[in-house]
């Protein structure tokens, strides 16, 4: 298979971490027969430097162009950096918000898998950790609550703030196709997760979820409250699979689901949009530290290469082999500074990009 991949190698340690999952990306290809092409992309405060704006139209437009993009992260210290005093639309951050909706980007995957190696690591009971657990959270991410009308004014003299929450059946149905395909290559499970007691926009989400449940025979779906998979999260994580929920909820069982795992440096993530494109980064933060320490975690955005393998070439057995051989590494006891632990073996960047090449 021939790939254009578009590369955002973005800021702080994202150069670093963007290189190593390359490397495993080159070293999966020469195993399995694959053509790659990499288009170099500019955005955050890289593109600032050379650019003066986060996004540039030709950047979009090139990225668009791309079979799908990987990114490793965006943005500096917010007290330091001269990026921060440029007005909010000109800030790193704005341009991955600009990136995502010309993308049209509405499908958020954010994995959280507990490794047996790292359970150590994990916040939860003992018992519980000892289980694993490994869910996929697919969050709508451009409608609901966050995208709605707000205003705030004055009323008899008192401010009133209002948010105004609003789904239609053509989001959710989108959003719910996709959970099930992605479902459809896991273990077939799917818990849709809303307020269906409190909210109409959860009553038709449940609904329109209902009725693409049916098209999908061979998934199990259960229905969950938001309140209840908050707590669920922490006292039986392992009974998940993929969880599908709109965009605030996905946003905070996400951050949630994240802490479990004990380690946000391995915390991949995708943006999908209706077609097989996808954006896939790491869920940290770009770090700006440890940047040229050598020292950063590459093992999210390399896992994030491994979902861009999976969800938008369908090369289940090359993603298969990347996430085996990123497990294969931290069984032979080698570990980053930050999920360093007694009796482990600390490398670097490089060397844990390497270590990865050689099980593939």
């Amino acid at each position: 298979m021939d790939m254009n991949i578009g590369v955002i190698k973005g800021d702080g340690i994202g150069p670093e971490i963007v290189d190593e999952a390359m490397k495993v990306l080159d070293k999966t290809a020469e195993v399995y027969g694959h053509q790659i092409e990499y288009t170099q992309l500019l955005m955050g405060g890289a593109s600032i430097d050379v650019n003066g704006v986060p996004l540039t139209e030709e950047t979009l437009e090139q990225a668009k162009k791309s079979d799908a993009v990987l990114m490793g992260s965006i943005g500096g210290d917010a007290k330091t950096s001269p990026w921060y005093r440029l007005e909010p639309s000109k800030r790193p951050e704005a341009g991955l918000l600009q990136l995502r909706k010309g993308l049209n980007l509405f499908a958020n995957l954010r994995p959280a898998v507990l490794y047996s190696e790292l359970k150590g690591a994990c916040p939860l009971k003992e018992e519980i950790a000892e289980q694993g657990f490994d869910m996929m959270i697919m969050r709508e991410l451009t409608g609901g609550l966050y995208f709605g009308k707000r205003s705030t004014e004055e009323e008899d003299g008192v401010l009133v703030a209002r948010d105004e929450l609003t789904y239609s059946e053509t989001e959710i149905r989108r959003i719910a196709k996709r959970g099930f395909d992605i479902a459809m290559k896991r273990w077939k499970k799917v818990t849709s997760v809303d307020k269906a007691n409190v909210l109409d926009s959860s009553r038709l989400w449940r609904k329109i979820v209902e009725e693409v449940a049916k098209e999908y025979p061979e998934v199990t779906l259960e229905h969950m409250l938001v309140d209840n998979a908050a707590m669920q999260l922490v006292k039986d994580p392992a009974q998940f699979d993929v969880i599908l929920t709109e965009n605030m909820f996905g946003d905070i069982l996400s951050d949630e689901a994240s802490m479990v795992t004990g380690s946000i440096g391995m915390l991949a993530s995708a943006s999908l949009n209706d077609t097989k494109f996808g954006l896939y980064e790491p869920s940290g933060g770009s770090a700006s530290d440890i940047a040229g320490k050598g020292i950063a975690n590459p093992i999210a955005t390399i896992l994030s290469a491994a979902m861009m393998l999976r969800y938008s070439f369908d090369l289940d057995q090359e993603a298969d082999a990347i996430e085996a051989a990123v497990e294969k590494v931290l069984e032979e006891g080698y570990r980053t500074i930050d999920i360093m632990s007694e009796g482990m073996t600390q490398i670097g960047t490089k060397e844990m990009g390497e270590r990865i090449c050689s099980y593939i």
